[in-house]
This record gives structure tokens, C-alpha cells and sequence, in this order.
């Protein structure tokens, strides 16, 4: 599609002075208007329940346009052009009647996007609103997690946005999806016979998922302490990689042939039952710790905290998928704030060879692995064996790393955000990096009954120095079945 064939939209940005629209969505649209994929009649309308002057919201919006675009980024021609194309209205998302005024600001006839960067709660009053307005017939929604604290609430808020939109015009964000690097893993995995026909139990011994943070709750303590870390990343994030690293190959891109794989993985997997909790599952808090030369508060210690909270920072999880391909192969799942270091990837490791012909002086051989990096430095490594240089160091085996750095390889561009492709997958009408509502479906009756039997077995999480990796029994998760996490340098 080229740049001018996309045609003009209104984004209406409910929740429009919110963390998420100032720190992703403005600047996300900004990137596209200074890639020249916005029409120039495209508009976009900041909805918000306060009353706001729009010289005043334009200030503070290219405020913020400064402080999160990277400077090179920053176009004053272009900055003013994109912040004229905002204006604001204040309505009461739960009064339908506030709505005609946005009805009378955005006109007849041109297609709207609606992004709710609001709590899920509120989601089903301004469906409600738009459809009073008469809005919503040309109107896509765009749903921001997360949607429900469980899968009975889930339907709750599903059911309120589907009395009016049908599921080809919702959109459900999970931003991993819209990442670089997993975009590629469609290309890796079925585009390289290498890597394809390796893809099963008979070729890996085991898969790891890392989704680690350095952050605290940031402020957002009423939140995170009623969803945990189970909730609020293991549920959506974790998930959508682990279905992506594991599905079967789709018979073709359509979004609903991707999902309907997704979706098989999610009802192969395994439930974690109260016995193998034990076995199977790590629960964290973090305490107070050193982190990158700086002294952090722990959990408990944070603004407005509930001194005696048990809610979860850290999960480690042993799962297993119940099908031909990946029966008998264990995937860890990580996930934690205040860890060591930011990092996301994915570890595929490979089966040793069934015989060596090397002798033991040779050195040791070590299983390939794949690491398929999500941030930072977004690529793809693969380790192999070689041997040493040199004539005097006869025959050495090391393992060796082959490194596709994305940043590198694309010099001359820079890499999008995942909102920038995400919003621009909205614009064209494509689901293809969009969840299902089945997929959510999924996802949550499983998490649902892994956290009824953490409650009725008394799990409680073990402290954790902030900075670190973890609690020591994630490190015996691994040691049990004889391998360890793979901890980048």
C-alpha cells in the first residue's frame, strides 16, 4: 500500500491526556504523519472528561512530542503541522447525550477510529455513546488492555463492546504483537526450512520466554497490587509469545488463520494442577535492592502501599503443550520488575547431536540456541559450534554466535515503534497482530484456574532483592530438569 492511498480517518482518543496517549499514542502518530502516512485530512479528536483549551492541550501534547521523540526526529514544520490537526472536546464517557457534540465535530461521513486508552470499565459506555451518536457504523474500536482482571469480567466488558461492534471492526492491542522482532518470527520460522523443519519435540529440548523489567509500580500501585504479575503479564504478553514461538505453520496470513492457531496452542496447554504447583510455579516480591548503582524501595515500601499485601512482582512458570509437536518440551516462562536488567527475548534450544565424533580434549560440544531478542537491541542470534584460529591450537571446539543486530542492519531506517505499526494496521484494516476474542477466551480461563489453585493451596510469593534475577527457587525451577536461565551479558 503506498502512502498516499490510505484514506483520510478521525482518531477519536478517548483518555486523550492519559500516561498512554502522551507517552505513546501522539508520538506514534506523529512518526507516521512525518512518514507522510497520515492523509492531510486526516484529524485526530482528543476526548477527555475535563475541560481543556485546545492552544493548551496543543502545548502540552508537542510538550510531550519533545520530550519522547528522539531528537533527530523532531521536524518543527512538521510538528506544527501535526499538532494542527488536533482539536478537543470534553464529554462524560458514561452520558450518551455528550456524545452528539462529538457527532457534530467529526462530520458525515468519514471513517472513524476510536482508541480507548481508558479502564476497560468504561469501555461499554462509550460504545453505548457512539451508537447513540449514530457513530458507530463507521466507527473501528480499538480496545487497550488490559480487558478484565478475569475471564467472567472479560465477558463482561467483551459482551458490553460487541452489542455494537462486531469482531472484524475491534481491534484488541497487545503492543508486543506490533514489535519488530515478531513480526520476523513469521519469516524465521516459515521461511527458512532451516529453522522449519527443526521446529518440534524431535529437534528441541526446551524453550525459554524472559520478560523482564527494571521498573517498579511506577505509580500505579491501585492497579498492579488487585492484578499482579500473573495478571498483568503473564496472561497477555507471555502468552502471545509463547503462541507465536509455538503454533503450527497457518495455511496462509489472514488474520483469522494465524488466530485460529493461536488458539490451538492455548487449548493444548497444560493446566497446572494445586499437586505440581510446587514443581511448576514461582511467585516473587520484590524487596528493597541495589539496581544499577541505585538504592530502590521494595514492593512494600512503595507509594500508598499496603504494608501487608502478598500480591505477585516475579512469576517463573514450567509449562507444558499437549500436542505432536511439543510434547515432552518444557517452556520457562519469566516475568518480573525490578529485575537486573530490561530484557525480552526468546530462547529456543536445540537437542544436542545423537553421537559425537569429537574426542573429550576436543572440548565440550554445546547445544545450539536460537535467541530471538524483543529490547532492547531488537535481533536474532543463533549459536553454533567452530573451532579455534589458529595453528597451535590444533582441534578446539567454542560455541559462536551468529547476530542479525536489527538496529545495524537497518542504518539507514529507523525501527517503528509497536504502536506506529499497530495504528497503522488500523488505518488498513488489518487484524493480522490483533488478539481474538477466543484467544483472550483462552488465555484467561487457563491463568483463572492457575491462580483458584495458587489461592487454595496458600501460595505466598518469596522475596526477592531488588536488581536481582529473582527468587533462588526460579534458579531450582531450572535445576530440576538439569538445565539454567539463559542471563545475557
Amino acid at each position: 500500500m503506498s502512502k498516499t492511498s490510505i484514506e483520510p480517518r478521525i482518531f477519536a482518543l478517548f483518555g486523550a491526556f492519559g500516561d498512554l496517549a502522551l507517552r505513546k499514542l501522539f508520538p506514534a502518530l506523529y512518526q507516521l504523519d512525518r512518514a507522510e502516512l497520515l492523509s492531510a485530512d486526516t484529524r485526530i479528536i482528543a476526548l477527555s472528561r475535563q475541560t481543556t483549551d485546545r492552544t493548551e492541550a496543543q502545548a502540552l501534547i508537542k510538550e510531550k512530542l519533545v520530550r519522547h521523540v528522539a531528537h533527530p526526529h523532531i521536524n518543527d514544520l512538521i510538528l506544527e503541522r501535526f499538532v494542527e490537526r488536533i482539536e478537543c472536546l470534553s464529554i462524560e464517557f458514561s452520558k450518551p447525550s455528550d456524545f452528539d457534540s462529538l457527532a457534530e465535530k467529526v462530520g458525515a461521513n468519514t471513517p472513524i477510529i476510536a482508541f480507548f486508552a481508558t479502564p476497560a470499565s468504561v469501555y461499554g459506555s462509550i460504545c453505548a455513546g457512539l451508537a447513540s451518536a449514530g457513530l458507530a457504523e463507521r466507527c473501528d474500536v480499538v480496545l487497550e488492555k488490559p480487558i478484565g482482571h478475569d475471564l467472567a469480567s472479560f465477558h463482561e466488558v467483551s459482551d458490553a463492546v460487541s452489542r455494537y461492534f462486531p469482531e472484524n471492526r475491534t481491534y484488541r492491542i497487545d503492543h508486543y504483537l506490533g514489535k519488530d522482532t515478531v513480526q520476523n518470527l513469521s519469516a524465521l520460522r516459515f521461511a527458512n526450512n532451516l529453522f522449519g523443519s527443526q521446529w518440534n519435540q524431535n529437534h528441541i529440548s526446551h524453550v525459554e520466554i524472559t520478560v523482564a523489567e527494571t521498573v517498579g509500580i511506577e505509580g500505579r500501585w491501585g492497579y498492579f497490587d488487585q492484578a499482579g504479575q500473573l495478571r498483568d503479564m503473564i496472561q497477555n504478553h507471555l502468552m502471545q509469545l509463547l503462541c507465536l514461538i509455538a503454533m503450527d505453520p497457518p495455511p496462509d496470513l489472514s488474520a483469522n488463520s494465524i488466530r485460529d492457531e493461536k488458539v490451538k496452542v492455548l487449548k493444548s496447554l497444560v493446566p497446572i494442577s494445586s499437586e505440581k504447583l510446587k514443581d511448576n510455579l514461582v511467585l516473587g516480591q520484590y524487596r528493597a535492592g541495589n539496581l544499577q548503582g541505585t538504592t530502590v524501595p521494595g514492593y512494600l515500601e512503595e507509594e500508598g502501599a499496603n504494608s501487608e499485601s502478598t500480591t505477585e512482582t516475579f512469576v517463573a512458570l514450567r509449562v507444558e503443550i499437549s500436542n505432536w509437536r511439543w510434547i515432552g518440551v518444557p517452556f520457562y516462562l519469566r516475568t518480573g520488575k525490578r529485575m537486573a536488567k530490561k530484557l525480552s527475548e526468546i530462547v529456543v534450544h536445540f537437542k544436542a547431536p545423537p553421537h559425537s565424533i569429537f574426542l573429550p580434549e576436543h572440548g565440550q560440544i554445546i547445544s545450539n540456541r536460537l535467541i530471538i531478542r524483543l529490547q532492547p537491541n531488537e535481533g536474532i542470534s543463533l549459536s553454533v559450534m567452530t573451532t579455534d584460529r589458529g595453528l597451535e591450537r590444533g582441534m578446539q571446539l567454542r560455541s559462536e554466535p551468529l547476530r542479525l543486530n536489527f538496529a545495524d542492519s537497518s542504518a539507514n531506517s529507523r525501527i517503528p515503534d509497536a504502536y506506529e505499526r499497530l495504528l497503522l494496521e488500523v488505518m488498513k484494516g488489518q487484524q493480522n497482530l490483533f488478539v481474538r476474542k477466543d484467544e483472550i477466551e483462552c488465555a484467561w480461563k487457563w491463568c483463572d484456574q492457575l491462580i483458584a489453585n495458587c489461592k487454595a493451596q496458600g501460595i505466598s510469593p518469596d522475596n526477592y532483592a531488588a536488581g536481582s534475577w529473582g527468587p533462588e527457587a526460579a534458579m531450582k525451577l531450572m535445576d530440576r530438569d538439569g538445565r539454567s536461565w539463559h542471563d545475557d551479558d
